[in-house]
């Protein structure tokens, strides 16, 4: 052992908090220092928004993209707390753009996911080179200004003013970030999933940046995943004239809820989207495979019941079953298990069987009540099965 290595005791170990640890190592909070990352620096910010939405503390989230750098993101509603006014109840500014939140949030089932890791606008303030917060509470405008994660000075009064929100301002680093730019439509992708599966979200997104114009989306579907697979088949050019078929349920069993939408088309393409607690689950998990089992079933119990299959043949795999489908599968639990740190996997073993009965009883009641398309995409199906 040569004597660096022996020499090594407690005195050599550095031990960063706060936003030095963060912009000492921005990948282990953002994920990168490319546009990912940068994207994610976006996100911790607007989930946070988003769940402001959620727990009706706003009505909607305004995403915009300035010339100079900045990204501004703003909400309505009475402004969060800002502790030089002496308010009270709740986190205040300061709070949220200085403290580290980690670990569950509260909410559960009614909130999304802030950003990559959950850790929220302190994330963004760390990484930024500059952050202006501005919050209007109760007639009064009050400004706060940061560099590099760290306030300039107190918040100050800024005159009075007659509406109410809060608007983060911030412009990411680029000793940070270099020359990553934000891409429109990677953040609209994100902001449209985030609508469609919280039925009554409004948020909009506008690119100021071209000197052509401005570029601006606005996303709100009352419809939910029923509007995401049909979005989903539009953009993928197999869209019909065939009913969605889609339901929303709450079950205290799994101290959450099961929404599910999905439609059969010619094309023998499967596109099943899954999310849990509004984060994308690519690896699937319990809930997916709930759901491919109660489909399985309903099918082959109404196929074998209006005698599409002989008693000789096989039950229709799940495979098959899947041909053509497009679904969107997502569930809102109050204490979700994923499997790995990215989320990509639901672990919770009790959703299997409950998104499997779900499915089941609510396909089976929809074939049973509508025959003519019952036997459309039964025949759909089993054409395909014969052909295989």
């Amino acid at each position: 052992m040569d004597q660096d290595r022996m020499m090594y005791n407690a005195t050599h170990i550095q031990v960063l908090e706060g936003c030095e640890a963060i912009r000492k190592r921005p990948g282990m909070y953002v994920g990168s220092t490319s546009e990912r990352g940068l994207h994610n620096q976006v996100f911790e910010v607007s989930d946070w928004a988003v769940n402001q939405v959620l727990a009706r503390r706003a009505g909607r989230v305004d995403v915009a993209l300035e010339p100079d750098g900045y990204v501004q993101v703003a909400i309505d509603g009475p402004g969060i707390p800002v502790r030089a006014a002496g308010d009270t109840g709740g986190p205040s500014l300061e709070e949220l753009l200085t403290r580290l939140e980690t670990g569950p949030r509260p909410g559960g089932r009614r909130s999304v996911d802030v950003g990559l890791y959950g850790m929220g606008p302190f994330v963004a303030n760390a990484l930024s080179s500059h952050l202006r917060a501005e919050v209007r509470r109760a007639g009064v405008r009050w400004v706060q200004h940061y560099d590099r994660g760290a306030a300039v000075g107190p918040p100050a009064p800024a005159g009075p003013v007659a509406e109410e929100g809060t608007v983060i301002a911030f412009r990411p680093d680029a000793g940070i970030f270099g020359t990553a730019r934000c891409s429109f439509d990677a953040l609209a992708e994100r902001f449209r999933e985030l609508a469609f599966l919280n039925r009554g979200l409004d948020i909009s997104l506008t690119d100021h940046r071209a000197p052509s114009g401005s570029r601006s989306e606005r996303f709100r579907f009352p419809g939910g995943a029923r509007d995401f697979v049909a979005f989903v088949d539009t953009q993928a050019g197999t869209s019909d004239e065939t009913t969605v078929f889609g339901f929303e349920q709450e079950d205290p069993r799994i101290a959450g809820s099961v929404e599910v939408a999905l439609r059969w088309s010619g094309s023998r393409a499967s596109r099943i989207l899954s999310f849990a607690n509004s984060t994308p689950t690519p690896g699937g998990g319990s809930h997916v495979a709930g759901f491919r089992e109660g489909v399985t079933a309903a099918i082959n119990s109404f196929v074998r019941e209006r005698q599409l299959l002989t008693e000789t043949d096989r039950d229709l795999s799940t495979d098959q079953i899947g041909d053509g489908l497009t679904a969107v599968v997502s569930v809102k639990l109050d204490r979700p298990e994923f499997e790995g740190a990215t989320h990509g996997i639901l672990g919770n073993a009790e959703v299997r069987g409950r998104v499997a009965q779900a499915v089941r009883g609510h396909l089976g009641t929809w074939l049973a009540e509508d025959a003519r398309l019952a036997a459309a995409v039964a025949n759909r199906i089993t054409r395909h099965a014969a052909h295989e």
